[in-house]
């Protein structure tokens, strides 16, 4: 196993190049399912754990994990799986990082690492329902055949353990430039359901009106048409926040393109992500962000609205 994720720090170069690579497993079902390999520290063995009494019910216990106490969640409980297969054995936990958090995942048989792009990352069916835990699909050749692969919305999950608190500080707020936000526009980028209820709920609190999108691709289509109606693009938004994975396109490709396009270029653009570390610092100036804010912090997102707020004030006065 120790061989399997050995390389990881290296592969954290395809982000920033529209590529990914999954982590395969199983939980116990005929499906196979994926985790983003950028967001795992390491593969393990399942560990000693001790119960917490009174904790969430999918919660299967907290361990020692590098010297800090982690929690470990059963994945395929949380993710709602109610066949039964007595043969399933979860044996292994998946050590992720999300959200400035370090948590376990109890999950079964892990299969390979797979290197794809987010081109072929596909968001889920309509059909799958609102309530579904994914965020998106891809198929993969195994044994000569196309299978299909659910990527699962991590963010949901913990999302339903863990309460996110969307009140604001008095001491962030900004009165004076907050009444200036009433009825502004904001675009929020993300393939997470969850993620972008945070950042609604959040920011419409300051009067904001929100306008959504689920990847990359679809965002930079909209700000296109807007540019080819021959609209000015920063008068019709006052920012964006994008995330960094999406399907069809990631957050880093989307605001390099961005920057390319003349018509939009001065865009204000702020990477809202799960992912954390200076890696992203790097490659938000490599591709041109005027922000980075690890999710998910109200007070963060609401300090980067008022920040772009006071720029055009100034420009103005």
């Amino acid at each position: 196993m120790s061989e399997l994720m050995s390389s990881i720090d290296q592969r954290t170069k395809l982000v920033g190049e529209n590529r990914l690579e999954l982590l395969m497993f199983k939980l116990g079902t005929r499906h196979t399912f994926a985790l983003n390999v950028f967001k795992i520290k390491e593969v393990i063995t399942v560990p000693l754990m001790n119960q917490m009494p009174g904790s969430h019910q999918n919660l299967k216990g907290v361990t020692n994990y590098r010297g800090a106490s982690i929690p470990v969640i059963d994945l395929r409980a949380a993710i709602k799986i109610t066949t039964n297969d007595e043969n399933y054995v979860a044996v292994n936990v998946i050590i992720t990082e999300y959200n400035r958090s370090v948590q376990g995942f109890l999950i079964g048989d892990v299969m390979r690492i797979i290197n794809t792009s987010w081109s072929d990352i596909q968001p889920p069916p309509s059909s799958a329902g609102k309530n579904n835990y994914l965020t998106a699909i891809t198929q993969v050749e195994v044994d000569g055949n196309n299978e299909l692969v659910e990527i699962i919305d991590v963010e949901k999950v913990l999302s339903e353990i863990v309460e996110y608190d969307i009140s604001i500080s008095e001491d962030v707020l900004d009165n004076e430039v907050a009444v200036h936000l009433k009825g502004k526009k904001i675009l929020i980028v993300d393939d997470s359901a969850t993620a972008r209820w945070q950042i609604r709920e959040t920011l419409s609190q300051l009067g904001l009106e929100i306008i959504e999108v689920k990847d990359g691709l679809k965002a930079l289509n909209l700000l296109k048409s807007w540019a080819d109606e021959g609209k000015t693009v920063t008068d019709e938004i006052l920012m964006m926040f994008t995330d960094a994975e999406m399907p069809a396109m990631d957050g880093y490709r989307l605001t390099s393109e961005v920057r390319q396009d003349p018509r939009m270029s001065d865009l204000f653009i702020a990477l809202n992500t799960s992912l954390s570390g200076s890696f992203n610092d790097a490659m938000v100036e490599k591709v041109g962000c005027n922000r980075f804010i690890s999710k998910f912090q109200p007070d963060l997102l609401v300090d980067v609205v008022q920040q772009r707020m006071r720029e055009l004030l100034d420009s103005e006065s």
